[in-house]
């Protein structure tokens, strides 16, 4: 299946992108999420093991900027009537709610958040609440037939993050995760977007389901990474990422 990988902001490299069966991303979080995430960053380098816990042994902060509301809009604005069919995308809880409202002002069915649940994934190093180990899987479809006839979905995934991929960012998704997405709001031939694609686990996934896939990222060093992974081919030991 063709699997294409722009190197650009998503705004020109796939500016003539149309027909989407399924926009699928991860896009940037919230400006706070991404202030909380680089400060836990930066202290855990101070911490003892202990302190730590193993899921901080290799966090680093994320080295790109966290997206507002106004943002949020932008983006469903382009991509909600180049996509005829479900709209996912990965979000903190602080943001759900913007995509929400955006979603349903496009005239899109926009159903409660899912959670995606990585059991350990996060420790509060300040040791004073609740770790949050879950990120919100918002799920949009066109109102009308054939859409709301798709059949009952999952409610929940519970996947963990992988560790150890020698990925160059912060916060890429399991391919699990990404591979049960692609498999549960898609059909094989279908053409899967991604317009923030970080290291092309979303194009990754598509690939290895039977589906075409178009995506892009700005970071000249994290696209040149994404390439060499799907140029590779598909060989799930290499690619956990």
């Amino acid at each position: 299946m063709t699997v294409e990988l722009r190197l650009g902001r998503w705004q020109d490299a796939l500016a003539g992108v149309d027909g989407v069966d399924l926009l699928l991303c991860d896009c940037p979080y919230a400006e706070k999420t991404h202030v909380g995430h680089d400060y836990a960053a930066r202290a855990a380098r101070f911490a003892t093991v202990a302190e730590a816990g193993y899921a901080t042994a290799d966090r680093k902060t994320l080295g790109y900027t966290g997206w507002s509301d106004a943002d949020v809009y932008a983006f469903v604005d382009h991509w909600s009537p180049r996509t005829k069919g479900w709209f996912v995308t990965i979000t903190d809880h602080v943001l759900a709610r913007s995509w929400e409202r955006h979603l349903e002002a496009a005239g899109r069915y926009v159903f409660a958040p899912i959670p995606w649940v990585a059991p350990g994934s996060r420790v509060r190093l300040a040791g004073d609440g609740p770790s949050s180990w879950t990120c919100w899987i918002i799920v949009a479809r066109p109102r009308g037939k054939p859409y709301s006839n798709w059949g009952t979905l999952p409610g929940a995934y519970v996947i963990n993050q992988e560790r150890g991929t020698g990925s160059p960012i912060t916060g890429t998704k399991p391919l699990a995760l990404m591979q049960a997405l692609v498999r549960d709001y898609s059909r094989p031939g279908d053409l899967i977007c991604d317009p923030c694609s970080g290291t092309g686990t979303t194009l990754l996934a598509a690939r290895s389901l039977g589906r075409r896939a178009v995506g892009s990222e700005m970071d000249p060093k994290t696209h040149a990474y994404a390439k060499a992974r799907l140029e590779r081919g598909w060989q799930p030991e290499l690619f956990n990422g």
